[in-house]
């Protein structure tokens, strides 16, 4: 009986949370709103696949967002709903900061070793080719195209009937997908040096 109370209890406390903070917005009332809301914020963070530390991480961030732009809600009865926004929108911009720190090779740093494109075996654009085998026959024909082959991104997109944007997004996946073999083969060169 009691979980039934507390269920009942809970969205009617988040509500008198929410309507205090609203119509007070000081230093108390934010820390009753940070007290209920941050356990839900780090459950919905872990949920999606974020570690302790950086479901903190962003939690503290959503609730300081919400601290600045409470002034910013048109309705009160959407709080709820317009937090979780700003949680999905920031956990959105960690993935999306997170990818643009991926770990990438510049190929072109591989031109001289790439340049043939019908060698023998044990060559370095063979070497290229089975690099690139693991990726799907999709990704190898593009990566052929752009740094064999030396399409331009604009010719690419044209023969292929996709938005130039399209072709750096799957180049720049391809490349990340690469970058552990061709450091591992760069290093290994540099050892047998």
């Amino acid at each position: 009986m009691n979980k039934e109370l507390i269920a009942i209890d809970r969205p009617m406390h988040e509500e008198n949370v929410t309507e205090r903070y609203l119509d007070a917005p000081n230093e108390l009332s934010f820390a009753d709103l940070f007290r209920v809301f941050t356990p839900q914020l780090l459950a919905f963070f872990r949920t999606r696949g974020c570690e302790t530390a950086l479901a903190e991480d962003l939690a503290q961030e959503v609730m300081l967002a919400v601290h600045l732009k409470a002034s910013q809600l048109r309705e009160r009865k959407l709080f709820r709903a317009w937090l979780f926004k700003i949680a999905r929108n920031a956990l959105s911009h960690y993935y999306r900061n997170k990818a643009a720190e991926a770990d990438t090779v510049d190929l072109a740093d591989f031109a001289d070793r790439l340049a043939a494109s019908h060698v023998p075996a044990a060559t370095p654009a063979f070497e290229f080719r089975r690099w690139t085998a693991f990726l799907n026959p999709h990704e190898q024909e593009l990566m052929r195209l752009r740094f064999i082959e030396q399409w331009e991104y604009n010719e690419i997109a044209a023969a292929q009937a996709v938005p130039i944007g399209t072709v750096k997004w799957r180049v720049f996946n391809a490349r990340k997908k690469l970058a552990p073999y061709l450091k591992a083969g760069l290093y290994d060169m540099r050892k047998a040096a």
